[in-house]
């Protein structure tokens, strides 16, 4: 059972910065599909970002790309979420969450990990409020 604990939310004013930290308490984190995603009031659970096992692939929903940078640290079994250039319309509670799923052909594939139910475990979530 992977547990994962977000931290790094708050408020920000329009056009500033915040990074999102996920830490994990599984020891073979490297193997595991990292995602971000969002849900803001009275609106679905949506895709942010996501990034390969190995930190080499990553992909981005499009209204966060050029703003949002996705890492990870195998050797601190932390994902972190860069974002730059904030807007109102990105207040949100940000989730993590992670997955051994692989596609069928085994590659990282952005179509692939940026369904909810690619994610077999998700964090507590943590608030972003972008004040215009």
């Amino acid at each position: 059972q992977v547990q994962l604990v977000e931290s790094g939310g708050g408020l920000v004013q329009a056009g500033g910065s915040l990074r999102l930290s996920c830490a994990a308490s599984e020891r073979t984190f490297s193997t595991y599909a990292m995602g971000w995603f969002r849900q803001a009031p009275g609106k679905e659970r949506e895709f942010v970002a996501g990034i390969s096992w190995s930190g080499i692939s990553t992909y981005y929903t499009d209204s966060v790309k050029g703003r949002f940078t996705i890492s990870r640290d195998n050797a601190k079994n932390t994902v972190y979420l860069q974002m730059n250039s904030m807007k109102p319309e990105d207040t949100a509670v940000y989730y993590c969450a992670a997955t051994q799923k692989r596609s069928s052909l085994g590659i990282y594939s952005g179509g692939f990990y940026s369904t909810r139910d690619r994610y077999d475990y998700w964090g507590q979530g943590t608030q972003v409020t972008v004040s215009s």
